[in-house]
């Protein structure tokens, strides 16, 4: 399951408007890439449940909310992999379990629901009295076999910036270190308050040919705007690719805003990655229904 890499699909897009700014926009769909354990999760995930086996660990432990995509591909993994998971949720929904808590469950993963402040102490806490021996995964999936694994995410070399939604930061550095000097990665944070982010990068990577684009998280972390709907439904319309509404569509959304107001220079090729994470699209639908609103 991990150990090869996988092919990559690479497509262009392209519309009136970016014909006029003559920008060279394309998509590597790491949608596309494993059907068992989608988008950037199947790259952070790689060598981390390779590291797990090799040193005999049959339990996964890891961190996540109620709509992570890690927590959703950690679980498929392992369950592929014959390795038990257990997953610490940030929250309570033992009465109601959304889409993606509900994969999880079914996929063989044990659930541990944690109120807020527990959560945020949870490195304070000794998991390991109450589970027994177990490899860590931290939230997100992000430490240095994640970010060394995600060198190898862009293989194709000719373009000038390669775009990257943000969460933890771990995707991105990778992305960064597997960067030729001579071009550029643009992160574009989905949390509220990312200026953090930074810092986090930072720790996986020594140069400066990057930055984090704070403008577009469209109020945080899992929040959505009608705006913001009704661009990921005409994105689909126009270009045949689902977006997500977590990271990969305030990433599309910021960068057709940068594009139409001259951010990159004409005769830009911009790559951006596709992290996946469409499994969480039913149930942000489920919480859109209130407001008359859905994802296509």
């Amino acid at each position: 399951m991990f150990s090869q890499v996988i092919n990559q699909d690479i497509k262009e897009i392209t519309n009136s408007m970016l014909k006029s700014k003559k920008v060279k926009l394309l998509i590597q769909r790491e949608d596309l890439n494993n059907p068992d354990c989608m988008g950037n999760k199947w790259w952070k995930l790689r060598f981390n449940l390779m590291e797990a086996v090799r040193q005999n660990q049959r339990i996964i432990l890891t961190f996540g909310g109620a709509f992570s995509n890690h927590i959703a591909a950690t679980a498929l993994a392992c369950n592929k992999l014959g390795l038990k998971s257990i997953g610490i949720i940030r929250g309570d929904f033992t009465a109601n379990l959304n889409p993606t808590l509900l994969r999880a469950k079914e996929e063989g993963m044990q659930l541990q629901f944690v109120d807020r402040e527990t959560y945020r102490n949870k490195f304070n806490i000794d998991w390991k009295s109450i589970y027994g021996d177990f490899y860590l995964i931290p939230e997100g999936g992000t430490n240095e076999l994640a970010v060394k694994s995600c060198e190898e995410m862009v293989s194709f070399k000719d373009f000038d910036i390669v775009c990257v939604p943000v969460g933890t930061g771990g995707t991105f550095s990778g992305v960064i270190r597997g960067l030729k000097t001579s071009q550029f990665a643009l992160g574009f944070s989905v949390l509220k308050g990312g200026d953090f982010l930074t810092a986090e990068v930072k720790k996986y990577v020594n140069t400066s040919n990057w930055s984090i684009q704070l403008d577009y998280h469209f109020g945080g972390y899992a929040k959505v705007s009608q705006q913001l709907v009704t661009f990921m439904n005409e994105f689909k319309r126009d270009f045949s690719i689902q977006l997500e509404p977590i990271y990969t569509a305030k990433m599309f959304y910021g960068i057709f805003d940068m594009i139409k107001n001259n951010y990159f220079p004409p005769n830009s090729t911009i790559i951006a990655i596709h992290t996946g994470g469409l499994q969480g699209i039913e149930g942000m639908n489920q919480r859109l229904q209130s407001k008359l609103w859905k994802i296509d």
